[in-house]
């Protein structure tokens, strides 16, 4: 059974991260330039910075994806700062770990942005809840072509940081991206073993194969409906015989301590095929 609910929460949720506070959605939210509804207040699960300027900005990936991002800069900085951007943990917001990450990166004199991957959180992409290698691995570029760009950032000193299933996309972005300087991957989870070979490796060919079938089959029923359904996530609540692992994700995303409204990990579910395009 708990092999089971592992693999089955295979693509809903993701490593857990400490900030504390829960957020919910900003009422306030109003239409940007670029078409996305951006919060008009602080809304994230983490205290704002009184060393750190904090503003919202938007970009368009490749794949015409406009992606929305929190830019954080230290106060009084001069010249051209070094540059980092963030992303994850997979299925969390820039209002969670991430941005948490990006000011604490401010405080410490760099210039830094925490992006919410195409198709979640307030950065645009239909239909929602979707991951992509490709695409998401192109969110961490877009983010650098953002940075070298930036008349405040020196973009010989770009780098950047990926969470949990984020840091397989960094590291991916960083092997072809030669503007790419440094990397961190911090706790990275390999995204297309999980979804290929379930939690703990619970699945063999078979069982790959057999997935296979059934994520194909739903995609036939996603295009007669009109719909998408959506995998599992996170339950809202516990029965205490979880594997330990979803009792510390439930622990982060379903408490106070990390709730975000916009969150997959708190408040939604991926779209249940996503995982076709991680499987070997």
């Amino acid at each position: 059974m708990k092999k089971a609910l592992a693999a089955g929460l295979a693509v809903g949720i993701a490593a857990a991260s400490s900030v504390s506070a829960a957020a919910t959605v900003d009422e306030s939210a109003a239409a940007s330039d670029s078409g996305l509804r951006l919060a008009a207040t602080w809304d994230k699960t983490f205290a704002q910075s009184d060393k750190v300027e904090h503003r919202k900005i938007t970009f368009k990936n490749r794949y015409g994806i406009t992606l929305a991002a929190d830019l954080y800069k230290p106060k009084d900085a001069k010249g051209k700062l070094p540059a980092i951007a963030v992303s994850g943990p997979f299925g969390a917001v820039k209002e969670q770990a991430s941005g948490l990450y990006a000011q604490t990166m401010a405080e410490r004199g760099f210039f830094t942005i925490a992006f919410d991957p195409s198709y979640t959180g307030e950065s645009g992409g239909e239909p929602r809840n979707v991951a992509s290698p490709d695409i998401n691995t192109e969110d961490f570029s877009v983010a650098v072509d953002y940075l070298s760009t930036s008349p405040e950032v020196n973009p010989d000193h770009i780098g950047l940081i990926g969470i949990c299933g984020f840091g397989g996309m960094a590291v991916n972005a960083a092997s072809m991206d030669t503007r790419i300087k440094a990397t961190v991957a911090s706790t990275m989870y390999d995204m297309s073993r999980v979804n290929a070979r379930g939690y703990f490796d619970a699945m063999d060919a078979d069982a790959r194969y057999a997935l296979r079938e059934k994520l194909n089959a739903q995609r036939t029923k996603d295009y007669a409906s009109g719909t998408y359904a959506p995998a599992p996530g996170l339950p809202e609540k516990l029965k205490g015989d979880e594997p330990q692992f979803v009792k510390d994700y439930w622990e982060y995303y379903k408490t106070p301590r990390g709730f975000h409204a916009r969150s997959i990990n708190s408040n939604g579910a991926w779209n249940m095929t996503s995982p076709i395009s991680f499987i070997d």
